[in-house]
């Protein structure tokens, strides 16, 4: 859900609860005029922009039912640990996350600064126009191995992110256990990296490391939504973020090759970071769990709305199956393998033999 995209329409505030937060927080004066317009994202929470005079600003509320077709509830609390990740980062990388100014965890919302689309552009919407720049995929890469390794063996930061049942609520069970209920051959496997994924906590995780919470900016990338922090996998960031690189490579046919290189570069420049435990061993760990990723994003909770092409996402059944049987131990040699089996960019999806 990004803070630099709003639907056309500015509608009147949203309650009396929002603008009370407002003034409390002293982000406006009592009487004054205020302009709300809903942004667009993503399903979890409620975003606002909020025009006054002279200023602009965000409000972001959580949900406790998610705007998904499927039945997945989660807990608002995840407000205050979002509000939370961005306090970190913004010790750490300050120009990659937007500015904080006023939070109340009781009611799950926070204010922050807005980004004007204009020189934030959504990394996403670039992506699917086929502007694509593997320097911006590397730079996200190592913004995440920087913010991993600055939280790696803190253990007030993991006690502060015991989040586990959020974690379990917001990805364990609507990407991987959901997927697992659809593909009983390989329930077992994909409950595997579920276990393992759960059962490790070594750094703290975004969690929600995709482009449309990825905007452009001048100096670096920002990093948005954070509602899915959890001191957990740090692999996890990595294999979700390459997921949606290597999805896009789908759809946007003419850029496939930049594509393809930009996972490659986001895996590179992150794995460099990597000073916390052997690299190999976090290399492998996102490896394995990209391919159940995948299949999570036709067959989860939350599919990609881009995949619209029925041999679109049979292609990544396919794939996605064959490294889940057959894992590989690096990202790169992921991509390496989903390029190998990937049609010609003028060749229809499912016609290649090989």
């Amino acid at each position: 859900m990004n803070v630099s995209s709003a639907q056309t329409n500015p509608v009147p505030g949203p309650g009396t609860a929002l603008t009370d937060f407002l003034i409390t927080q002293g982000l406006a004066e009592p009487g004054e005029t205020t302009r709300w317009t809903p942004l667009a994202g993503g399903v979890s929470s409620d975003l606002w922009r909020v025009d006054l005079p002279g200023r602009s600003l965000c409000v972001k509320r959580a949900l406790a039912k998610l705007k998904v077709s499927a039945d997945w509830q989660a807990p608002v609390s995840r407000n205050a640990y979002e509000w939370a990740w961005m306090r970190f980062a913004s010790r750490h990388r300050p120009d990659s996350v937007p500015g904080l100014l006023a939070h109340d965890p009781g009611a799950g919302l926070f204010a922050m600064e807005y980004l004007p689309p204009e020189r934030y552009p959504i990394w996403k919407a670039q992506l699917l126009e086929g502007e694509v720049r593997v320097t911006t995929a590397a730079a996200v890469g190592e913004l995440l191995g920087a913010l991993h390794a600055a939280s790696a063996g803190d253990a007030p930061l993991a006690a502060e992110f015991a989040t586990d049942a959020n974690f379990h609520a917001l990805r364990i069970e609507p990407y991987l256990l959901a997927t697992a209920a659809a593909h009983p051959a390989l329930a077992g496997t994909i409950r595997e990296l579920a276990d393992r994924t759960a059962a490790t906590h070594s750094a703290l995780v975004h969690g929600d490391v995709s482009p449309k919470n990825i905007l452009v900016g001048p100096s670096a990338p920002v990093l948005l939504d954070a509602e899915c922090a959890w001191y957990g996998d740090p692999a996890f960031d990595v294999a979700f973020c390459v997921n949606h690189l290597l999805l896009k490579s789908l759809v946007v046919p003419g850029s496939r090759s930049e594509l393809l290189r930009s996972a490659r570069a986001l895996a590179e420049a992150y794995a460099r970071c990597v000073d916390w435990e052997p690299r190999p061993a976090v290399e492998e760990r996102a490896a394995t769990l990209l391919p159940a990723l995948l299949l999570a994003r036709v067959d989860g909770k939350s599919p990609v709305e881009y995949l619209t092409d029925d041999r679109h996402r049979q292609f990544v059944r396919t794939a996605a199956t064959a490294l889940l049987r057959a894992p590989v131990p690096t990202i790169a040699d992921v991509v390496d393998t989903w390029e190998a089996t990937l049609p010609a960019p003028t060749e229809p999806v499912g016609t290649r033999s090989d």
